[in-house]
């Protein structure tokens, strides 16, 4: 039987690139992380083997909430394990093309990271999309991301020019029994402005391990969100530098963990240049013998002078067997900022579940209204028309999840 590392050797020398080889060597190099790495402390590494992952053939079904979306977005790409295949629609100032690159995002910020290296060798190539400065794309541009095969290895890089503006949903979805490494890079060029949204829905039995990372010019604006509840293993990391005067990040994390899931959110905001803000509200909920975990760094360089960054993370226990860590961590190197940091972990509010009680809830119709409520505010980022059909998904799948309270 043939091992992973066959099937990956087999891949790059249908490829005459250099870079790949260079990728996949620095990989072998770095080889895959451990428990004993802090960043990796919480996984559940010890059930990772790549070589379950090297069978190709798999369902190339997309799922139906793909067209629901697709109704409500302007432009409509698809990509089936990494490759572009179709695109519907079109708008002025947008282009989307998928070809070779000269250099690698992985090796440009991510040299050390195993997973990012293994996307850099084996991703089909990067996806770009790409917003001529001063165009505004007034309708949402949709992203179907399908995994149909044990391995996939997309990579996607959103460019933004000047003075532009454009909204992006993102759904994944797919990938049984499969390793999903998404990579993606964000460009917000000087006073632009960028909505960048993911849902992950891919199965149970997935392994997703994504990362991305955004770059803010002078006066940029990104609002990036990111909802799961897909995968055995969810690990999302999501870091954006500010590297221009006033540039504002707002990030906000959700997911929903039922079964033996394990959600595992890294995020780190990094302001380089002064009077920049950020803003990262992260929640969560884990059922029966779901786990959480949420490390988020605020870093804030000397010189980012009148700096304004707020970290948020609210976790809920929907049972007395589910666990959930929050670890938030502030790296300060200037005096004149304002910063601050908070983080919760606990159960529904018995108060205000006796308030819906008393005025005649029933107590499961209750707790049901009171998790709903706890995830509103993250699907309300979404663009309209979209909104409405993600908040659907997750209802109908909290109503399958057990919740046991005091």
């Amino acid at each position: 039987m043939s091992t992973f590392f066959d099937h990956a050797r087999a891949q790059l020398a249908t490829h005459d690139d250099t870079l790949r080889q260079q990728l996949w060597e620095r990989f072998v190099e770095v080889g895959l992380p451990s428990t004993t790495d802090e960043v990796w402390r919480y996984a559940p590494l010890s059930d990772f083997d790549l070589d379950n992952f090297v069978a190709t053939d798999s369902s190339s079904d997309v799922a139906p909430l793909a067209s629901a979306l697709a109704a409500h977005a302007g432009v409509t790409v698809h990509l089936v394990d990494g490759v572009l295949t179709s695109v519907d629609g079109a708008a002025s100032g947008l282009s989307i093309s998928q070809s070779p690159a000269e250099t690698s995002i992985a090796f440009e910020h991510y040299d050390g990271d195993a997973f990012a290296l293994l996307n850099g060798a084996l991703t089909p190539n990067p996806v770009t999309i790409r917003v001529a400065s001063g165009a505004v794309i007034d309708a949402p541009l949709l992203i179907v991301n399908t995994t149909t095969r044990s391995n996939s290895f997309p990579q996607l890089i959103v460019d933004a020019g000047d003075n532009s503006a454009l909204s992006v949903v993102e759904y994944l979805s797919g990938g049984e029994n499969a390793l999903v490494v998404p990579l993606t890079e964000l460009r917000v060029g000087v006073n632009a402005s960028l909505h960048f949204t993911t849902y992950q829905r891919l199965a149970p039995t997935a392994w997703h391990i994504a990362r991305s990372g955004a770059y803010l010019a002078k006066d940029a604006r990104l609002r990036q969100s990111v909802i799961s509840l897909g995968g055995h293993y969810n690990r999302s990391r999501n870091d954006a530098d500010m590297v221009g005067m006033n540039a504002e990040n707002e990030l906000r994390t959700t997911f929903l963990g039922t079964g033996t899931q394990i959600h595992d959110y890294r995020t780190r905001q990094f302001h380089i240049a002064g009077r920049t803000r950020s803003t990262l509200l992260s929640k969560g909920a884990v059922a029966d013998t779901a786990r959480c975990v949420y490390t988020g760094l605020i870093e804030i360089e000397k010189g980012a002078k009148r700096t304004d960054a707020r970290q948020t993370n609210h976790n809920l226990l929907l049972s007395p067997h589910a666990h959930a860590d929050s670890v938030p961590n502030l790296d300060i190197r200037e005096n004149d900022v304002m910063c601050a940091h908070a983080s919760s972990v606990g159960p529904l509010d018995e108060l205000q579940r006796w308030y819906l009680e008393s005025r005649g809830v029933p107590r499961e119709a209750a707790e049901r209204l009171m998790i709903q409520g706890f995830f509103y505010e993250m699907v309300a980022t979404f663009p309209e028309g979209l909104g409405a059909i993600v908040e659907a998904d997750i209802t109908q799948a909290l109503a399958a999840a057990t919740v046991v309270t005091p």
